[in-house]
């Protein structure tokens, strides 16, 4: 019971230390995060969605921990089993509209189920158009390109479609 009790203890500070070392979302930036959450919940992903509403801390400036280990460029970074999600400027300022920053989030929630980077890239990528993050609207904007060449880099047997042999399956 001793060793439960202060494994509990030891958790809930490293959480807290996580939320305490970073700032919180902005009003405006809050808003934008729930436009594309429920963007996510009108698309079916149930689940995601309610990770992502409910279990959620989204915070706009790196934790300690985040701090510590570092990022390369990224929209967002998750601090799993924790559920806390930090939100870079470049996923306010990048992304066209809250659709793309709703493929983001969807990314991010897989990570929030303990899912890594391929399969959360996975995941995404598959379930695009269902997001209605789809090619004819979007194919021109920097975060599709960005997606394209990480999916490209990951899964290249996913691009062998078509007359060329080179284009999306997906």
């Amino acid at each position: 019971m001793w060793v439960v009790s202060a494994t509990l203890v030891l958790l809930i500070l490293w959480y807290a230390s996580l939320l305490i070392s970073s700032d919180s979302l902005k009003p405006d930036q809050r808003a934008k995060v729930q436009s594309a959450i429920d963007l996510i919940q009108q698309s079916g992903f149930t689940r995601e969605a309610f990770i992502l509403n409910h279990l959620t801390a989204f915070r706009s400036s790196d934790n300690w921990l985040n701090a510590y280990v570092g990022h390369r460029d990224a929209y967002a970074a998750t601090n799993f089993p924790f559920e806390v999600v930090t939100l870079y400027p470049e996923f306010f300022e990048v992304p066209t509209d809250d659709r793309e920053r709703a493929a983001v989030l969807l990314h991010e929630a897989r990570h929030l189920q303990g899912e890594g980077e391929e399969a959360a890239l996975q995941f995404a990528w598959h379930n695009k158009r269902r997001l209605g993050w789809t090619v004819d609207r979007y194919a021109q904007t920097k975060l599709w390109d960005a997606t394209e060449r990480l999916t490209r880099a990951s899964f290249p047997y996913y691009f062998q479609c078509g007359a060329s042999g080179n284009n999306d399956c997906f």
